[in-house]
């Protein structure tokens, strides 16, 4: 069967209006467990600083004299710690013409652009606070600051591969090596938190990539899946650890590095964000056709005592 002689149809037409949706369909991630999770406060200078303050050794033979005339036992000094405030910037720019075109899914372009720009600063936050292995660089007039991230700061509760070796100092002036990777296991797990115990912490939160999330659902207690007949689904993950020193919520965290799975005590981080300077939206000179906004954040890293978190390193992640 064919369509009838001279029936006009939509092939040959030439003043169909176009039928484009008014919707705009994003997948991308914007997600950032570590960024949401930790603290944020205020830095006034480009070197934020903090204290750290550890007490004495326990001393078993602490027995005294009756009526002795004490002496002033040994002061414990505070340990002073700082991070370099980075820069990092987005700049969108939309020409005229586009501006005062009508658009499908947003009524202004220059503002739908600042946000797309916004969420992806946000998303280089993330990687760069959690997901790279970074020391602090001060900087000069041809090379940038860097604020040290969490791998900088991380050295007192960590499991690695062969040959793999934390940061020399827990101060972010060094970077990790990394080892060879080696299977994520519950008992690695357990040696950390272990440690972080220990050494007074108290972490809640564990932060793995998607391979090694999968893994950590295969630990015991979740050996195999659970089917619930009444509800018709079948439980094969795991977001919450009992551990033996508390319960720890386990967070897939898609921007830090796969290798790695950090355990946090999430309020003893921060990010300290420079005056003025959290994610904000600057016009830029016009110097043409066309309109251009800078997304800009100046930040550091605060890790307010790194004893309280620790790190599984050098994990196989595929």
């Amino acid at each position: 069967m064919t369509t009838p002689t001279s029936t006009f149809v939509t092939y040959q037409a030439v003043g169909n209006r176009e039928d484009l949706s008014d919707i705009i369909y994003r997948i991308d991630p914007v997600d950032t467990p570590f960024m949401s999770g930790v603290d944020k406060e205020k830095a006034t200078a480009v070197n934020h600083e903090w204290q750290t303050q550890a007490l004495a050794a326990p001393d078993n033979t602490n027995a005294q004299l009756e009526g002795d005339d004490p002496n002033t036992n040994a002061t414990t000094p505070t340990v002073r710690l700082g991070n370099q405030c980075q820069i990092s910037y987005k700049v969108a720019r939309v020409s005229g013409t586009q501006q005062a075109v009508d658009h499908a899914g947003r009524d202004n372009e220059l503002a739908y652009q600042e946000m797309l720009k916004g969420l992806e600063l946000k998303r280089d936050l993330e990687t760069i606070l959690c997901g790279t292995n970074q020391a602090k660089i001060i900087g000069n007039t041809t090379t940038p600051r860097r604020t040290a991230s969490a791998l900088s700061w991380i050295v007192s509760n960590t499991s690695k591969g062969a040959s793999g070796a934390d940061p020399a100092a827990s101060d972010g002036t060094g970077t990790r090596t990394d080892g060879t990777q080696v299977a994520f296991t519950e008992a690695r797990l357990k040696t950390v938190l272990s440690s972080i115990w220990i050494n007074g912490g108290k972490p809640g939160t564990i932060l793995t990539g998607a391979f090694n999330k999968q893994v950590f659902s295969t630990f015991t207690g979740r050996s195999t899946a659970i089917e619930e007949a009444k509800s018709k689904k079948i439980v094969a993950s795991v977001d919450a650890y009992e551990s033996d020193f508390g319960k720890l919520k386990v967070v897939a965290s898609r921007f830090q590095r796969p290798r790695d799975v950090l355990v946090l005590e999430m309020d003893k981080w921060a990010v300290a964000y420079l005056n003025g300077r959290n994610m904000i939206s600057i016009p830029l000179a016009k110097t043409g056709d066309s309109e251009r906004r800078q997304i800009l954040a100046e930040y550091a890293l605060v890790a307010r005592n790194e004893k309280a978190s620790g790190g599984v390193f050098d994990n196989t992640a595929s």
